[in-house]
């Protein structure tokens, strides 16, 4: 190398080392953190990177804002509140020196998906709806042996209040079962892959044994990112891996993320949270896909209400209300209806 060339080489070199330098002095402590293996940042450099102002901090609590969404979070929580919804997220959030951290999945997984706009167009025509449990399967169960009631039951009645609500709408409908029959579990995310489905939707009930009297409300669950563990109880670690519907997941959590907002807010009950879980119903869906837990059987009150005709209309109404600002989002201008479809909207069953 020529003696004028080596002196340019090592003067880009000084100045390489010099940039370095003055990034490395210029870092505010706290901007990032590995806590027990995993990657966190503050969540003062990702606002500002991104856009967002503090709205107020105190008590192991801080919130952000920008034009359109206004994020909350708590130290030690698993819990996030984003535009006044709970969402689960995988690890809970620190504080280091100061600084308020979350978790490089969270922000990535969960918060970003949900305050930035979809960059994805995609119309929704056919919607498998899959009623929990079923024949052998009786599912949660409140009550009796012989006159008590049967999650099984109440989940095929949301169904088919749903699907007539859905089809209404303008869209295609199938159904996982139309009867009191067990269908095996990959059955049920199979149909909605050979039909070509554009969403798909798990109806549950839940239960409690402890504390009927004050657990209540909704909980609607989409897959947990790679890496990361589940919120259920029985959820998996985060080493479990990659599922077939983790190609959907910003889908999904941005699908599950409107079916409860709209279920909390038009039905006026407690918001249990959006939530993660790995659910054999759902690791297989090529399709945006969630769980509904719409209440909770065994609290004295929703038990009831969920056991009424007139209520599960409710229920279905928020969750059509909840697709079709799902709909909006994604696909704005679109409407489905027979004359954009090109189909009739009858309702489809299992071959």
């Amino acid at each position: 190398m020529e003696p004028a060339a080596r002196a340019t080489c090592a003067a880009m070199k000084v100045r390489f080392c010099l940039l370095i330098l003055s990034v490395a002095l210029c870092a505010r402590p706290g901007d990032a953190a590995f806590i027990n293996g995993h990657a966190y940042t503050a969540l003062s450099g990702w606002s500002a990177v991104n856009g967002f102002r503090l709205q107020s901090r105190g008590g192991g609590m801080i919130s952000f804002t920008n034009r359109t969404s206004r994020l909350v979070f708590a130290k030690d929580s698993r819990t996030a509140q984003i535009n006044g919804v709970n969402v689960a997220m995988s690890f809970p959030a620190a504080m280091d020196r100061g600084e308020l951290l979350v978790s490089q999945v969270d922000l990535t997984k969960t918060v970003e998906p949900l305050v930035f706009a979809p960059n994805w167009r995609k119309r929704i025509f056919t919607i498998v709806l899959d009623p929990g449990h079923g024949g052998k399967d009786a599912g949660n169960r409140v009550g009796g042996r012989f006159f008590g009631y049967s999650e099984k039951t109440y989940t095929l009645l949301l169904a088919q209040e749903l699907r007539d609500q859905l089809v209404s709408a303008g869209f295609n409908v199938l159904l996982t079962r139309t009867k009191d029959q067990f269908v095996d579990l990959p059955a049920r995310p199979d149909l909605a892959n050979r039909r070509n489905a554009d969403l798909f939707l798990s109806l549950h009930f839940n239960a409690t044994e402890s504390g009927k009297a004050e657990v209540s409300g909704p909980e609607t669950y989409c897959i947990t990112p790679v890496g990361a563990s589940s919120s259920n109880a029985q959820g998996e670690g985060a080493n479990y891996g990659v599922t077939t519907a983790n190609a959907s997941e910003k889908k999904s959590l941005l699908l599950a993320y409107q079916l409860q907002k709209a279920l909390v807010r038009n039905l006026g009950v407690e918001d249990r949270s959006v939530r993660r879980a790995r659910f054999a119903v759902l690791r297989d869906c090529e399709m945006p896909a969630v769980l509904v837990e719409s209440g909770y059987m065994t609290h004295p009150v929703e038990g009831k209400k969920i056991f009424a005709a007139g209520y599960r209309r409710q229920i279905a109404a928020a969750i059509v209300k909840g697709i079709l600002n799902y709909q909006k989002l994604t696909a704005p201008s679109v409407v489905p209806t027979e004359a954009t479809t090109g189909k009739s909207s009858a309702v489809k069953r299992l071959p």
